[in-house]
């Protein structure tokens, strides 16, 4: 009568992405219009003018008008906004110590296997986690020098 349940991935890992690790809070970020319909167009959606944003938690569900007057809604991840980019940059620039670089590395990692990111996008955060590394050894060096 009942069709088997929906087989899942036992091996992802829950809770390790940058929202419930709550690491970026994007239900709270307030969103304009032009920046939801910049981020659509990006995304190759032919928007007209955007009718509501509604965000929840890990998505955000946003209806619209395309060029032909066709209303559509849909669910989008926060990861299409520039603003996504530049939080995951402040996070970071702001690791302190090696071990918070290497567990916002650890984050990161599953972000980019799990979630969708573009290569630009991706190319840049990969780069600014690898130049953040080597401040962070230059200065633990630095410091290990002055102690002796």
């Amino acid at each position: 009568m009942f069709g088997k349940p929906r087989k899942t991935n036992q091996y992802r890992r829950k809770g390790r992405n940058l929202i419930a690790t709550n690491k970026i809070k994007p239900e709270q970020w307030q969103l304009s219009h032009a920046e939801v319909k910049e981020a659509l167009k990006a995304k190759g959606h032919d928007v007209k003018q955007i009718k509501k944003i509604h965000r929840l938690k890990h998505q955000v569900c946003i209806s619209y008008w395309d060029a032909k007057g066709n209303i559509c809604s849909s669910f989008f991840s926060y990861r299409i906004f520039a603003r996504w980019q530049e939080e995951a940059q402040k996070l970071i620039y702001t690791c302190q110590t090696l071990k918070e670089w290497a567990k916002l590395n650890y984050v990161m990692k599953y972000e980019f296997a799990y979630y969708h990111y573009s290569s630009e996008i991706e190319d840049a955060l990969h780069a600014i986690l690898e130049n953040h590394l080597c401040v962070l050894k230059a200065t633990v060096h630095q410091v290990v020098l002055q102690d002796i």
